[in-house]
């Protein structure tokens, strides 16, 4: 075989080779090597900088005739991941993807382990075909991929422990013995939320069984069917770490619970209702804000942060956060806060829920929970004006009270930032206007008009690649035309006056959208199924 025909060139002739190194490379890192015992020449020259790890491996491909390939291009088949114990995974950093009859395909990063190898091949009783790949993507994919292996084993597990009467087993969850296949189960399925990158997870009972989805990259993707005598065993743990109750079973409840998966601190969001065939619970996962990524710019482009921050900058205004559910909308504003966060200011929120928990850093940030910590969005607004804050958010304006309440700060010098479920800047002042009483719409309109900094619509679009999502926007800037449109009632001109302003920021979602297409960042498909007006995106096209 070519592979043994080249198992005896050394690695250093095989790069020299490539090109990749030259030969004074090469005794630089013979002599790394007699400084660190026990560290392989390749392992050295990728220390000193002089080839990437993606070289290394391509070398190591031509010595050995092995195959490089990019796992996320593989289809992996979890029963061949399952076959080797993950401490040994993690041990050798291998894993498996396929499995036949008689051949194991292996993927490796150090093809030299042959101990590993040797092992692995003795476990899964078959001979072994390697495929190479980097190690940071092998690592991942190994957390992910297990995290799935423990969650089918946990369900399994639990399936077999818990008897058709499923009451019986709730008791034994109540009491809380953290080594009950229930706790497993759950546990299992939030690290491979987490693992996933998965925001929520769904929980679905049916006649016969309980469906267990996540949704990724805003798409709900099937993860696990589930025994349906497990399911109120399931619901009981939900509950009990929600703090809710678990008596009842006839009308919604919500809650959270904090939870700490591989060192990141989670909060996770609860929501229970009942369903023809029993309780659905869905949960969203919220890292803490620590976690938060602000990726340089939100996830924007370099101009539309700019100009956000300028916004920020007023010292009094109202800022609104718009855009369908899973738009992204509350982690946006929590790194918005974050960043203000950063000044000496006192900030004031009123949530439903707490979504994310801060913690001191140069500002004081007052958190409070509708239905916990306050009656309503109304009444909190007005005792946190005796609060001497500097910025307010509100969660979400869901009533006239809310919206009086909340223009009124920010007519009193306050900043004021809050989110509405609207897909378009036009639609949110339409929004807002219309949530007031009739005899009120005029009054609201001119208060609206006088405070307004800017309207922000973001949504999540699957990139063209399919492995990730993109921001799309759409900016009002409160400039005097606008706030002019805004008094007298002519909100559907805004649209005219977005696609005017880009010399002061402003773009409408069709733009963006345009934008995204024409740069290869997602497809037309994509582009049409998020646009708030097909007409005005074909004019763009």
């Amino acid at each position: 075989m070519e592979m043994r025909s080249n198992k005896n060139i050394r690695i250093g002739d095989v790069l020299q080779e490539l090109g990749y190194i030259n030969e004074d490379q090469i005794n630089q890192a013979v002599a790394y090597q007699k400084e660190n015992k026990g560290v392989r020449l390749g392992a050295a020259l990728i220390a000193l900088g002089f080839i990437t790890e993606k070289q290394m491996l391509e070398a190591l491909g031509k010595r050995l005739n092995y195959e490089v390939v990019n796992i996320s291009d593989l289809s992996v088949d979890v029963k061949a991941v399952e076959m080797i114990p993950r401490v040994l995974a993690e041990k050798y950093n291998m894993m498996g993807y396929k499995v036949e009859d008689t051949m194991y395909y292996l993927l490796v990063d150090d093809p030299l382990n042959f101990y590993g190898i040797e092992d692995i091949r003795q476990i899964v009783g078959r001979e072994v075909h390697i495929s190479l790949c980097e190690k940071a993507p092998l690592e991942n994919s190994i957390q992910y991929y297990y995290s799935e292996v423990s969650a089918r084993q946990a369900a399994q597990k639990a399936s077999a422990n818990t008897t058709q009467t499923s009451e019986v087993m709730e008791i034994s969850v109540e009491e809380g013995d953290d080594d009950t296949p229930i706790i497993n189960l759950f546990n299992s399925l939030l690290v491979r939320a987490y693992n996933s990158n998965a925001s929520d997870i769904h929980i679905e009972p049916f006649e016969n069984h309980t469906s267990v989805r996540m949704r990724m990259d805003g798409v709900i993707c099937d993860f696990m069917t589930l025994q349906k005598n497990i399911h109120n065993s399931l619901l009981a743990r939900i509950k009990i770490l929600g703090d809710l109750d678990i008596a009842e079973r006839r009308i919604p409840q919500d809650g959270h619970f904090r939870i700490n998966i591989e060192g990141v601190n989670l909060n996770v969001r609860v929501s229970v209702i009942p369903t023809v065939f029993g309780e659905k619970a869905v949960l969203r996962l919220l890292a803490s804000a620590g976690s938060i990524d602000h990726m340089g710019t939100f996830g924007m482009t370099e101009r539309n942060y700019k100009l956000v921050m300028r916004m920020l900058q007023s010292p009094n205004g109202i800022i609104y956060l718009t855009g369908p559910t899973g738009s992204g909308k509350s982690t946006t504003l929590y790194m918005i806060l974050e960043e203000l966060a950063k000044r000496s200011v006192n900030i004031s929120t009123i949530e439903d829920p707490v979504e994310y928990v801060y913690d001191r850093k140069m500002a004081l940030i007052h958190q409070r929970e509708v239905g916990r910590d306050v009656t309503n969005f109304a009444s909190a607004l007005r005792s946190a004006l005796r609060e001497d804050p500097d910025i307010i958010l509100v969660g979400e304006m869901r009533d006239y009270e809310t919206i009086s309440a909340a223009l009124t700060a920010a007519e009193t010098g306050h900043l004021v930032m809050s989110t509405l479920h609207t897909t378009g800047a036009a639609q949110t002042i339409d929004r807002i206007i219309d949530a007031c009483p009739a005899g009120m719409q005029n009054q609201v309109r001119t208060q609206l008009a006088s405070v307004l900094n800017g309207v922000i619509t973001q949504c999540l679009i699957p990139n063209a690649r399919g492995n990730g999502r993109v921001v799309a926007t759409e900016i009002l800037v409160g400039t005097d035309a606008v706030c002019n449109q805004i008094r007298e009632n002519k909100c559907h001109q805004l649209g005219s006056l977005m696609q005017s302003g880009s010399s002061v920021g402003m773009h409408t979602l069709n733009g963006d959208l345009s934008r995204l297409v024409q740069n290869g960042m997602i497809n037309r498909q994509m582009a049409y199924k998020y646009s708030n007006d097909v007409a005005e995106l074909d004019q763009y096209l």
